[in-house]
């Protein structure tokens, strides 16, 4: 009789076991990637601004023309055609929108202006030196002809 009753509250205890590692499994394998992907969605979607160019759920590509926060929508320029889209119906940026390019300061304009002063110096000193000797080598090809 106590076998019996050793044997149910085993039973019963493996039961649980197999239910924690089946939910776990289940976490791990189906919520938590649908969690990450979540995540990754909506910090693309905080990260958009004009001038990105997008694909909406329909698979349409357009360009960002303007983000409205409040009504939580987006116009987008496709080929001169403006449609307002809902913020949700863009699927994925596919290209982000250039930065804008600073000049150089006027100070390092004129350092790389040095710097690269003394390179084009030293290739004329060679192409000079190289002159005198194929002009000698010239003369010599002159005073064989001569023979």
């Amino acid at each position: 009789m106590l076998s019996n009753l050793v044997v149910a509250a085993a039973s019963q205890y493996s039961t649980l076991i197999i239910l924690v590692v089946f939910l776990a499994l289940m976490y791990f394998l189906m919520l938590r990637p649908q969690q990450k992907q979540q995540k990754k969605h909506r910090d693309m979607m905080s990260e958009l601004k004009k001038g990105d160019h997008v694909i909406t759920i329909g698979r349409l590509h357009g360009v960002i023309d303007e983000i409205n926060q409040a009504d939580k929508t987006v116009t987008l320029d496709c080929d001169g055609i403006y449609l307002v889209f809902d913020l949700r119906a863009i699927a994925q940026v596919t290209a982000q929108a250039p930065q804008a390019v600073t000049a150089p300061a006027a100070e390092d304009v004129k350092d790389q202006d040095d710097a690269a002063k003394p390179a084009d110096d030293a290739q004329t000193d060679t192409n000079d030196a190289a002159a005198p000797a194929d002009s000698a080598k010239a003369d010599d090809t002159k005073a064989d002809d001569a023979k």
